[in-house]
């Protein structure tokens, strides 16, 4: 999803990261016990921590990203809406996922009583990402949904803006321990390698990462690699697929193409759900359309020094193939910033040559990809990897089952309208997708992200005095659940 830097102000040591790894174990069974009300709380209580401070903040993420105030102010909210998100799924009880099978001794086999729940893993690790520092970072989705689940968090800042994550680690933290939450609730550490210790600390049970392939994959593979290997929740890359047919080029080609030109330099290009393949009609005019909107574009300065500088080479590296050829720049970008480009090849050398045409440039670029062909279209598509999304543009008339077959296999998000560059944090949202976009099947943004870091515990035939709150008859009363096979909703 991003490309991240190597150096810090601070780094962490192995004595400080360790004490600090013991503190969440002694945490997490304060977390796991925790009644829906008081968890909820906790979680408000962060969320109205960084609203308090919002100002402070926000002076700080614009020193460091570049983004500016207005983006800066947005993703707050976003932020604090996540917190509160969460705190209404842990209220509302579903997540839990409670099951109970009444004992049978007539069944065959006899029947024993078994009720099941999900319960928090344990101390998660969580990497920030670069191009959110709010709602991708420290107290981000995967923070909010790990806490919300029952789990102590440890996150391990990145190094785009460490000034901006220790704030943000020392607000929550101390919000989390104001409202009565157990020391070591959240901690933060700096460092690659202590990033690299992080997800191999013995305490650590679980991890979520969003950045680069490259990086995503070393610590994937670091978490698997462990004595006890761990789940490893990353978000890794993806180039968005978008497919347009020639009936919707004449419909509303304008309109599409003026959409494309803001979706893919929105952020100056920097949004994981940049639409960065856009498969179009031969000869329908729909380059020119985009070039015509492209002109008039404005890049800017790119979240790092390292990040600016790789995307020079990303543009060079997509140019070099016989195939590409330049649609069009947007404005000339000051020295350090980016200047938009768009792209374009045809179909038949994205099929051949995929692992160059298809790999993901972050920053405010995208390549277009002439079809003459249903039979050129589907072979491209093929050669897609897994993205977080994909969007298909057509009208009423259009025969595109197949290709929307080839694209729900692709991604985890299929749009009809619109384009990808915005992601509602919602009951029903997944954000996720096939290798190389996740290491999963999980969503990191929405409701059902908190399913990552649960794990699921049956008691067979137990006391009713043993059994964890929530299991007993009268929880199960209130509480979404099912009963020998019946749902039951609760009230």
């Amino acid at each position: 999803m991003t490309t991240t830097t190597t150096t810090t102000t601070t780094t962490t040591t192995t004595t400080e990261l360790d004490a600090l790894a013991q503190a969440a174990a002694a945490a997490a069974p304060i977390w796991r016990a925790t009644d829906a009300a008081t968890r909820a709380s906790w979680l408000r209580a962060a969320a109205d921590a960084l609203d308090a401070h919002i100002d402070e903040l926000v002076a700080i993420a614009d020193e460091e990203t570049r983004l500016g105030e207005t983006r800066l102010r947005g993703e707050v909210g976003r932020t604090t809406g996540q917190l509160r998100l969460f705190a209404t799924v842990v209220e509302e009880g579903s997540y839990l996922e409670l099951t109970v099978d009444d004992a049978d001794p007539t069944a065959t086999p006899p029947r024993p009583e078994l009720r099941r729940m999900l319960t928090g893993v344990g101390p998660v690790a969580v990497f920030s990402a670069s191009n959110f520092p709010f709602a991708f970072s420290v107290a981000g989705g995967d923070t909010a949904s790990a806490l919300a689940a029952g789990n102590p968090v440890i996150v391990k800042a990145h190094s785009g803006h460490p000034r901006l994550s220790e704030r943000t680690a020392a607000i929550v933290a101390a919000a989390l321990v104001e409202a009565g939450a157990p020391e070591g609730s959240l901690a933060l550490v700096e460092g690659r390698e202590a990033g690299n210790a992080l997800v191999q600390h013995p305490s650590i049970q679980a991890a979520g990462f969003t950045g680069s392939l490259g990086g995503g994959r070393a610590l994937f593979d670091l978490a698997s690699g462990r004595p006890d290997p761990i789940p490893f929740y990353g978000e890794l890359g993806s180039v968005n697929p978008v497919v347009i047919t020639p009936a919707a080029v004449a419909a509303r080609g304008e309109a599409l193409a003026q959409g494309l030109v803001g979706s893919f330099t929105l952020g100056v290009g920097q949004f994981c759900t940049k639409p960065g393949v856009v498969f179009v009609p031969e000869g329908a005019g729909f380059e020119h359309l985009v070039a015509g909107f492209a002109a008039g574009a404005a890049g800017g300065p790119l979240l790092t020094d390292r990040i600016t500088a790789a995307f020079p080479s990303g543009i060079e590296h997509l140019e070099a193939d016989p195939s590409v050829s330049v649609v069009a720049h947007g404005l000339p970008a000051e020295a350090g910033s980016a200047q938009p480009v768009v792209l374009s090849a045809d179909a038949a050398a994205v099929a051949a040559r995929p692992e160059t045409l298809l790999e993901e440039c972050f920053g405010p670029v995208t390549l277009l990809v002439r079809y003459s062909s249903d039979e050129e279209l589907h072979a491209a598509l093929e050669a897609v990897p897994g993205s977080l999304t994909a969007t298909l543009h057509s009208e009423s008339g259009d025969d595109v089952a197949d290709v929307l077959e080839v694209l729900t296999r692709k991604a985890g998000r299929v749009l009809f309208a619109g384009w990808p560059t915005g992601v509602a944090v919602t009951w029903s949202q997944h954000h996720g997708g096939p290798w190389p976009a996740t290491t999963s099947l999980h969503t990191s943004v929405g409701a059902t992200a908190i399913r990552r870091f649960l794990r699921p515990v049956v008691f067979q035939d137990a006391p009713e005095s043993l059994l964890p709150e929530v299991l007993r008859d009268e929880s199960l009363a209130r509480l979404p659940h099912r009963r020998n096979g019946v749902l039951h909703t609760g009230r």
